[in-house]
């Protein structure tokens, strides 16, 4: 179906094509953004919880919690991936580990810049409400060219972050990216901007997917998408921040 057409790896057509041929009761708007309101509760709370562990004792107290929210975190988006029916148990584990993660990580920021975190947070949801609304007054469509040109700014940006992860293991760093210059706070921005177009394809599929009756543990699958990009788009926008305080 054309209306599933997606460069989301998340929320892909052909995931569409088939869940729509099952039966059973079907998603809702109202569904998916009380799973996604209960999703983003439970990163909080478990955010809240690896941010104590690092008031209390420092990042020899919270890095376990950081490495196991992160590596079970990313696990358990492979399996919510290539098993979606299982999202409604895996898609709140994946919630608590990254809140474990985002709890250690916000928490370094904020003893390295204080207020950081707060900021970040506040610009991330308004930025998640300035998306939705230009989304629904049409302002910005998800058109398969606009896909296709988001879809390849996000590949070249994850293929980018591979390889410097790759150079920083033989200790080479690329310092005017990372950087707080002009050039490393010009490439935030773009990236950035790219997370937040992201939004748009969410809110796009999970409306078609309303649309064409996907099946109800789609509600759970397309709040998973939601929080993939939500995610992501913190940790932008706190990258962006903390270049802009060093300045």
């Amino acid at each position: 179906m054309a209306l599933f057409q997606s460069n989301n790896p998340v929320l892909k057509q052909s995931i569409f094509d088939r869940a729509a041929q099952q039966q059973g009761e079907a998603m809702s708007i109202r569904g998916t953004v009380n799973k996604m309101s209960f999703m983003l509760l439970l990163l909080v709370a478990a955010a809240v919880f690896s941010w104590g562990k690092f008031m209390l004792g420092g990042v020899s107290m919270v890095s376990g919690y950081m490495i196991g929210g992160g590596v079970g975190g990313f696990v358990l988006a492979m399996i919510i991936i290539f098993k979606k029916e299982w999202s409604g148990y895996l898609a709140p584990a994946y919630a608590l580990a990254e809140g474990l993660f985002l709890g250690g990580i916000s928490a370094m920021f904020s003893q390295a810049y204080n207020g950081i975190v707060v900021q970040a947070i506040g610009l991330t949801f308004g930025t998640f409400a300035a998306m939705l609304i230009l989304y629904k007054t049409g302002v910005i469509r998800a058109t398969e060219r606009f896909k296709s040109i988001i879809f390849t700014a996000t590949a070249g940006i994850a293929i980018f972050y591979l390889v410097a992860m790759v150079l920083r293991l033989f200790h080479v760093d690329i310092p005017l990216i990372n950087g707080g210059g002009i050039v490393g706070i010009g490439f935030s921005l773009i990236v950035v901007a790219i997370a937040a177009l992201n939004l748009i394809m969410d809110f796009d599929m999970v409306e078609q997917g309303v649309a064409q009756g996907a099946p109800k543990y789609f509600e759970w699958y397309a709040s998973f998408g939601m929080m993939v990009t939500l995610v992501w788009l913190y940790l932008e926008i706190l990258r962006l921040l903390s270049k802009l305080n060093r300045r």
